[in-house]
């Protein structure tokens, strides 16, 4: 099934991309929920007379993303967990830890934006990708203290 997609679509394309997928991923997923249409040629003329209006938003979308990357990116977040002799956590610090911090720094973030591939289960500095925009990622330092008795 060949579709044009309205939206970016992470492992699929961008926007106006025409791309060809499995008739129930389109028909089922991609344009219930406006992320595709048909590939047709008033489909196609559609898309061009509305391209350059998505264009300006999606820069100004990058644009206010860089600017948040700027001050997220002094952003450093400090854990203090229960820890065994060995510097392993009694727990982890998770996607969700994390998130939670983010937010009452004042930054909406959501946790599926964090790359963090498994939980923290061990005492020191880590750095955690935050994705703000598909081409702007920022960084985040993360550190996580024992907690002194």
């Amino acid at each position: 099934m060949k579709l044009i997609l309205r939206n970016d679509v992470e492992n699929l394309g961008r926007y106006g991309d025409t791309v060809k997928v499995a008739p129930g991923y389109g028909r089922n997923y991609l344009i219930p929920k406006g992320l595709a249409m048909p590939a047709t040629v008033g489909n196609l003329r559609q898309l061009e007379a509305e391209r350059s209006a998505y264009l300006k938003k999606a820069e100004a979308r990058r644009a206010a993303a860089d600017e948040v990357k700027s001050r997220i990116e002094t952003l450093s977040l400090r854990f203090t967990r229960k820890a065994g002799e060995d510097g392993k956590l009694f727990g982890s610090v998770t996607t969700h830890d994390i998130e939670g911090a983010i937010k009452a720094e004042g930054y909406e973030i959501e946790r599926r934006d964090l790359a963090l591939a498994e939980p923290i289960k061990t005492v020191g500095e880590f750095t955690v990708a935050v994705k703000l925009h598909p081409d702007v990622q920022a960084s985040i330092k993360v550190t996580v203290a024992a907690e002194q008795p």
